[in-house]
């Protein structure tokens, strides 16, 4: 900005990152031209820094288990729940809340046994995704979300579908990130999980150890992507820490156990998908090793009207293209017409 007491040639660049006023110092004071430049690029990126929308970070009781969740926007705007995949957490949809916060409302919850959120012993709560998507239901409730756009990743899929089927009206859209509900989806892991499923004591000892390792961690992240410069190694290193906290690794047996009972499931929710015929909007990571690109497009079959978009990254699509899936997801949200998109209600 130009400074009141200045002369006309004066910049003050405050709040521009030290690097940049070092090495545009010399050029802003000989080149009026430059100095408007720079001048007009600075203003963008502190208004940029400017929109961003705070997060608060919430916790609520539900069945007696602390609920911890993320929250951004306005509550009297749209809504979207946003639900994770693993081993992630909310935290995960960090960059996305901060994008659409502006013009949304958006709730992010921890599901019991990830991120912050309680973690009851399984020898007293059932860990399957039954019971997973009974407490997300509860968790609605509590926080007033009446109606929504519902927004998944990975373990968000079957978490979100059994909400969906069991409460259709409270869904206006939906939006799938690497959430697979097709068997043409099924990356060749989940053949190596069918021994499991035939016999949990015979191989529950590998599946575990496997599933908690920092090679896995960081597998579900990059997978086939050749650009593994790009990763932030925080986003698995994180994730193993939490994965080997005590009690993890039954919790995280018991739902790769349960988790055959998901692709029983498909053909009801692909049922549900063609008789609802709802706005979707599909973006998928093309070098998820879980979920292949095919499970996007078979959306499609369903849902002829599905906005599909396979992007050049991976299973945590926003790992890498953060800024094109939440201009993606912004886009669709912005053609919903305004019945399909009511605020929550408290």
């Amino acid at each position: 900005m130009i400074n009141g007491g200045a002369t006309q040639d004066t910049i003050s660049l405050r709040g521009v990152p030290e690097s940049i006023d070092a090495r545009y110092s010399h050029a802003i004071h000989n080149s009026p031209e430059k100095k408007m430049k720079l001048l007009a690029a600075a203003t963008l990126v502190l208004a940029s820094a400017a929109q961003a929308a705070p997060i608060a970070y919430r916790t609520v009781k539900v069945d007696d288990i602390t609920i911890a969740y993320r929250e951004a926007g306005d509550a009297s705007k749209p809504t979207l729940l946003l639900l994770h995949g693993v081993p992630s957490s909310s935290r995960m949809y960090d960059g996305l809340l901060r994008k659409l916060g502006d013009q949304y409302h958006l709730v992010a919850p921890d599901y019991p046994g990830f991120g912050n959120s309680d973690a009851p012993d399984p020898a007293n709560f059932a860990y399957t995704f039954d019971h997973l998507a009974q407490v997300m239901q509860k968790f609605t409730d509590a926080v007033g979300a009446q109606r929504y756009v519902l927004l998944m990743q990975d373990y968000g899929a079957p978490v979100g579908m059994r909400m969906a089927l069991q409460r259709p009206d409270a869904i206006q859209a939906l939006v799938f990130q690497n959430a697979n509900v097709y068997s043409e989806g099924l990356g060749a892991i989940w053949e190596k999980r069918k021994p499991f499923w035939a016999d949990r004591a015979a191989h529950e000892k590998e599946v575990v150890a496997g599933h908690q390792s920092v090679a896995t961690t960081r597998a579900r992240h990059i997978g086939s992507d050749p650009h593994v410069e790009a990763y932030d190694p925080d986003l698995w290193m994180d994730e193993y820490a939490y994965l080997n906290r005590p009690g993890q690794a039954r919790i995280q047996a018991d739902l790769i156990y349960d988790y055959q009972h998901n692709l029983a499931a498909y053909p009801q929710w692909q049922a549900w998908l063609k008789q609802r015929q709802l706005p979707t909007l599909v973006v998928w990571g093309k070098h998820d090793l879980a979920f292949t690109p095919e499970g996007a497009y078979a959306f499609r079959r369903d849902n002829p009207s599905a906005q599909v978009h396979v992007l050049d990254g991976g299973h945590f699509v926003m790992d890498t293209r953060l800024d094109d899936v939440a201009a993606l997801t912004r886009a669709f949200l912005d053609r919903l017409a305004p019945a399909a998109a009511g605020p929550a209600r408290r």
